[in-house]
């Protein structure tokens, strides 16, 4: 009985201890399953941003290939586009003058595409190594925000005031310059202020629309001559050249008649959209000269309110208004018509533009 005892508390006791290690490796067990799982979760969240991701990407390559696709296409117009005015270009070497006056006009086309077929190239080549530029701005509009004026339209009517009274801002002075020779009557600093100013709106005038310039005092007149009543292309830089040029050899004379500059605008061929008139104060005549060499205050506002009755007010109107020395009326009535019109008034400095 005492060796069966002991055989069976042995048995028990190696029982008991293999109860033990069993326990204890199920628990480690256990805790390794669930590192692991944590592990496996994480891997499938990452695994899920990568196809994420990878759709992503792919949506931008499909951009990034039509992008190619429409810059291959420009490129391919652009290069034939180059090929028929080289040809082009071959036929017309050995023709007249104003044949090569538009041969020169082809090579700077040429020069153009080109440079446009080089900056679509580098384009495509960046899209191509990149794709990641989801949005472009561009800027637009056309208002010059130092004066106020805007520069816009399809059809843009500048009228200048070419009366003796441009030539200086002082009474006195117009006087000593409408005696003195042609090269000094025309060299005060209100006149060239003018014509500088004539030079910046040239500048400012978009190359998509038309325009005219008209001089006037008594009578008006279209600046260059052969242009009466038509619209002149203001893409065109011998349009442009040529009206500034013309704006030079003007020497302000005579009396001022609004009649005759607003009668312009019934005169072409199709109305003006934006207007900008350029004066130094209000009309010294009606529809005829006055009698007499003097003409008071009141009846410069009643010649004024007789002329602004031939404007459309659905027109703007934009006022450069310049000193003139003892006519106090002036800026308020031109300021009044830019408001009526929906225009501008602007009085330049003295150094401006």
């Amino acid at each position: 009985m005492s060796f069966l005892d002991c055989i069976c508390c042995g048995f028990g006791a190696v029982i008991l201890l293999f109860v033990i290690v069993n326990a204890r490796a199920t628990h480690e067990r256990k805790e390794l399953v669930k590192n692991l799982q944590g592990e496996v979760n994480l891997m499938e969240l990452k695994v899920l941003k990568g196809k994420r991701n990878q759709v992503q990407v792919q949506n931008t390559l499909t951009e990034v290939d039509e992008e190619l696709v429409r810059t291959e296409g420009r490129a391919r117009e652009i290069i034939e586009r180059i090929e028929e005015l080289k040809v082009e270009l071959e036929q017309r070497d050995k023709t007249t003058l104003a044949s090569k006056q538009h041969t020169n006009k082809l090579k700077s086309d040429i020069k153009a595409l080109e440079e446009e077929l080089k900056r679509l190239r580098a384009a495509a080549s960046e899209a191509e190594e990149a794709g990641t530029k989801l949005r472009e701005f561009k800027g637009t509009g056309d208002r010059q925000y130092l004066t106020g004026l805007k520069v816009g339209g399809e059809k843009i009517l500048v009228l200048l005031d070419c009366s003796a009274s441009m030539l200086d801002a002082k009474i006195v002075d117009i006087i000593r310059r409408r005696n003195m020779p042609l090269p000094a009557r025309t060299n005060g600093d209100k006149w060239k202020q003018t014509i500088a100013t004539i030079e910046w709106l040239s500048a400012q005038l978009p190359p998509a629309s038309k325009f005219q310039i008209y001089g006037f005092n008594e009578q008006a007149f279209p600046l260059i001559k052969e242009s009466s009543g038509k619209w002149l292309n203001a893409g065109s830089v011998e349009d442009l050249d040529a009206a500034v040029k013309a704006v030079h050899e003007v020497v302000p004379t005579g009396p001022t008649s609004f009649h005759s500059a607003f009668d312009v605008i019934q005169s072409l061929d199709s109305p003006p959209d934006n207007i900008f008139l350029l004066t130094d104060g209000l009309p010294t005549m009606d529809t005829k000269r006055p009698w007499g060499n003097k003409v008071s205050s009141s009846k410069r506002v009643r010649f004024w309110n007789s002329a602004q009755q031939k404007l459309n007010n659905r027109i703007p109107v934009n006022v450069i208004l310049y000193g003139l020395e003892g006519d106090p009326e002036a800026a308020p009535a031109f300021w009044q018509l830019a408001t009526r019109t929906t225009g501008s008034f602007f009085c330049p400095a003295k150094d401006w533009p």
